[in-house]
């Protein structure tokens, strides 16, 4: 099992930027990447970026490379966001997920991420941007 646990949600104003932070605990060591989505009101979740836990690879929607940056710390346990000129648009709970089935081994540049492909997942924390 792997619990985590977001933080760093709030209400902000458009142009703000905002960074989200994951910390993971229980069997980290079993986890091949961890990714974050974001669901708004009455939508399904939509993949932003994930990194894989060994080697960093990092992987982007297309929508959200350039304005949102995700970073890991092995150290730590923990998998940041970094969002930058944010809209309201961007309002909606953003949550982190694991991938403990190793699908992300199978991850290239373009290859669609689908929540599908995580097995834990956080409660999520809510981001507002106001207009």
């Amino acid at each position: 099992q792997v619990q985590l646990v977001e933080s760093g949600g709030g209400l902000v104003q458009a142009g703000d930027s905002l960074s989200l932070s994951c910390a993971a605990s229980g069997r980290t060591s079993s986890t091949y990447a961890i990714g974050w989505f974001r669901q708004a009101p009455g939508k399904e979740h939509e993949f932003i970026a994930a990194v894989t836990r060994i080697d960093g690879r990092t992987y982007y929607a297309d929508s959200m490379e350039g304005r949102f940056t995700i970073s890991r710390d092995n150290a730590k346990n923990t998998v940041d966001l970094q969002m930058n000129s944010l809209g309201p648009e961007d309002t909606a709970v953003y949550s982190c997920a694991a991938d403990s089935l190793g699908r992300s081994l199978g991850w290239t540049r373009g290859t669609p991420i689908h929540a599908s492909d995580f097995t834990f997942w956080g409660q999520g924390t809510q981001v507002t941007v106001s207009s």
